[in-house]
């Protein structure tokens, strides 16, 4: 599962290329794939007046969906990090490659998720062949490994989304709005160090979303806070092949390793 790049690198280098990742934000981008399929999404901008009942209900009634069915989930944050999975939260299982990318360094990550189970594929942790089971107690909120017991998907959307109080719709099948990041720190992408170093920026995040013609959550873009004079890059995230077949089973006896210590404190856990 290594690449040739990522040999030899260890865990506490793919944790600081990810929060690297994590701080960086976009200014100006828009949803991919918002509204119908021939549609385009507003602009990210700040949201002013109060929220629109309806909007908000739609917006809502989207995301809970994520948690009836399957789906295939895109996210990405700029070039550094990129994160394709597939979920299917009725019956508890997941599949997931994150790659993170650094100076002079890449790292790819896999992540299958059984019920409450989390296993990964970790560069320089996991031995070929094997998994390696994750104590999810013990990672600390937001840690990114891509998959995790208990949010429906990686950007845990569902979450993020509650943290908005005045969505409005944009046109047909798009919203708008804005984010408290400090109501949803833990999501992908978003962890609570981050949302400490944007500061008062973290009440006030624009996002923009979409929904397709079933009222399925089918984009969503993120302009998360600049930081630490680092090039801003939008989060963003695509939602589609509902209904496919999300091929998940728990790694036999004899492929599977406890987690090191080492994983853990690597991500602050």
């Amino acid at each position: 599962m290594r690449t040739a790049r990522a040999r030899g690198l260890s865990l506490a280098t793919f944790t600081a290329v990810v929060l690297a990742v994590g701080g960086c934000s976009g200014d100006g981008g828009t949803t991919p794939g918002a509204g119908t399929p021939s549609g385009s999404a507003p602009s990210a901008s700040t949201s002013a007046g109060p929220a629109d009942p309806a909007a908000t209900s739609a917006l809502a009634d989207a995301a809970a969906k994520l948690g009836t069915t399957s789906f295939k989930v895109t996210m990405t944050a700029g070039p550094g990090l990129n994160l394709t999975g597939l979920m299917d939260a009725p019956n508890g299982v997941g599949t997931g490659t994150l790659k993170a990318i650094g100076p002079n360094t890449e790292i790819e990550i896999k992540t299958l998720l059984v019920e409450k189970d989390l296993y990964v594929q970790v560069p320089g942790i996991t031995k070929a062949g094997t998994w390696t089971h994750v104590d999810v107690s013990r990672l600390p909120e937001g840690a990114n490994v891509g998959l995790r017991p208990g949010q429906i998907d990686p950007a845990n959307t569902a979450q993020l989304l509650s943290s908005t109080t005045d969505v409005q719709q944009a046109g047909s099948g798009s919203y708008k709005g804005t984010l408290d990041l400090t109501r949803a720190a833990g999501v992908a992408g978003v962890d609570q160090k981050a949302v400490t170093t944007w500061g008062a920026q973290a009440k006030n995040v624009p996002f923009t979303a979409g929904v397709d013609d079933q009222g399925r959550l089918s984009a969503l873009t993120v302009q998360l806070p600049a930081a630490n004079g680092q090039q801003a890059h939008p989060l963003e995230v695509l939602y589609t092949d509902y209904g496919t077949k999300v091929e998940a089973q728990r790694p036999p006896a004899s492929e599977i390793t406890e987690a090191p210590d080492s994983l853990y404190k690597s991500f602050g856990g």
